[in-house]
């Protein structure tokens, strides 16, 4: 018996505990998030665009090209009309996504991707009332598009927050139009921040576990205050369908964007002139930091601001303006962000030491975009850096110069053909590259709908591999 009592008594202390612990976490949890969608769901609406295609009039056979056709038929079809593919005819392809009120006088937000090459915008609010929208501007690079109607009296308009005060585990709740079932409301929390997809040199989303779909696209990411604080606009899925990883952009990057869209229809962004890379752990140790932080200066632009203020390939930045850069993909949303001519201080590592620098921000253009502020983008699943001393140290490579492959997205081009990260580009179509320079001139002049031919070393062997498109 006594016994019993004693495991009796720990039991008792351990749930004790246990609910003393979760407490202020179930305290925090709102009871409804009806009053928050009550308020403010009448300020998201459904975006629905039209594009007009043309088509063949003939049904589509499972043998494109005649590739994979038995030959009897590939024979039938070469002799009796060969490259014939039938009349091209117009057609209505129609899409869906989200946008949210930003306006009194009907300003709505969305996602580049929903409006896109659309020749039709019509926009559905929640009591379905229609209007015809135009395209104020729009910013492929950071996704981010402002359309405009004319509404028939005020509308009601959602606020503005601060996503750098989201935290990792804040509540968050997503509406939106997922599937075309609309003004569809999900809740989750913030799942990560400071996400990268590969898809641009501008990311920097926030993560939530918030269900998002198909449709919900360019719909608000709500905080518990009933703030904006980011645009939905992207999963992570191998099915189409939410596995509660979604993504958003941070309302922070948007703002500039939104802003200038609206004022002058375009954005500017500044331009430092550095081509930068991650820093790993073995980096880290390179370069005598204690943990993996900061921007790996890889190249410098000759004459570009950088240069200037005396920036040196090997430099790591760690601060921007008092903004600790944590994640390599952190400093070229905030130089875009800078205004053109404003003097920015950037802290760097240099030899192991602490330096501040002072640059003054330039203006990005868009011939300098084969060297912005942030890794080269990638191409057929291929992302370079440059070969400097501490990465030809570090990988444990003895040449001097080249480009070295830093990234290799799964199941792309060059994932296929068999490149690794470490692997060093001495040819693109049969051009010597020498320099991450060289590398932007070939590749600017290459079409990247055919195969290109690369020659790589790979340890003290070199061979050709063959990057071929996606069909």
């Amino acid at each position: 018996m006594q016994i019993l009592r004693k495991k009796t008594l720990v039991t008792l202390v351990f749930y004790a505990a246990f609910f003393m612990l979760t407490m202020p976490a179930l305290a925090a949890m709102p009871e409804s998030f009806a009053p928050l969608v009550e308020k403010y769901g009448d300020m998201v609406v459904n975006i629905y665009t039209t594009q007009t295609v043309k088509q063949s009039d003939i049904p589509a056979f499972p043998f494109q090209d005649h590739q994979g056709m038995p030959e009897f038929f590939k024979k039938f079809f070469e002799q009796q009309a060969p490259g014939f593919h039938g009349q091209l005819v117009p057609q209505k392809r129609t899409s869906l996504g989200s946008g949210v009120i930003t306006s009194a006088d009907g300003y709505i937000i969305t996602n580049n991707h929903v409006i896109d090459e659309a020749d039709e915008i019509n926009v559905r609010f929640a009591n379905h009332e229609e209007y015809e929208a135009k395209i104020v501007g729009r910013d492929a690079k950071t996704d981010v598009a402002l359309i405009k109607i004319e509404p028939k009296q005020p509308l009601p308009f959602v606020t503005l927050g601060d996503s750098e005060k989201l935290r990792v585990g804040d509540w968050v709740i997503a509406i939106g139009n997922p599937f075309g079932f609309e003004q569809t409301v999900t809740a989750g929390i913030v799942s990560g921040k400071g996400r990268t997809l590969g898809s641009g040199n501008y990311e920097n989303f926030i993560q939530t576990d918030a269900s998002i779909n198909p449709g919900n696209s360019g719909g608000p990411l709500f905080n518990l205050d009933g703030e904006m604080v980011g645009i939905n606009t992207a999963i992570y899925s191998r099915t189409g369908g939410n596995i509660g990883i979604g993504f958003a952009i941070p309302i922070n990057m948007a703002k500039s964007v939104i802003e200038q869209l609206k004022t002058t229809g375009k954005v500017t962004r500044g331009w430092l002139g550095v081509m930068i890379q991650n820093v790993s752990q073995d980096l880290a140790k390179q370069f005598g930091l204690e943990k993996p932080i900061g921007a790996l200066i890889g190249e410098v632009s000759p004459g570009s601001p950088a240069e200037k203020a005396g920036i040196l390939p090997g430099d790591i930045i760690v601060e921007y303006q008092g903004k600790e850069i944590a994640q390599m993909n952190m400093l070229p949303a905030l130089v875009a962000e800078t205004p053109v001519g404003e003097k920015v201080d950037v802290t760097l590592i240099r030899d192991g030491k602490k330096k501040v620098v002072t640059i003054t921000v330039a203006k990005l253009e868009e011939d300098e975009m084969a060297g912005p502020d942030a890794a080269q983008e990638s191409v057929l699943g291929l992302t370079v850096q440059q070969l400097t001393p501490e990465l030809a140290q570090s990988l444990k490579i003895k040449d001097k110069e080249g480009v070295i492959v830093s990234n290799v997205e799964p199941n792309s081009a060059a994932s296929e053909a068999g490149l690794r990260p470490g692997d060093l580009l001495l040819e693109v179509n049969r051009q010597e590259i020498k320099s991450l320079e060289d590398y932007n001139k070939v590749l600017a002049g290459v079409d990247k709908k055919e195969s290109i031919l690369l020659l790589v070393k790979r340890g003290s062997h070199t061979r050709f591999v063959v990057l071929e498109p996606a069909q």
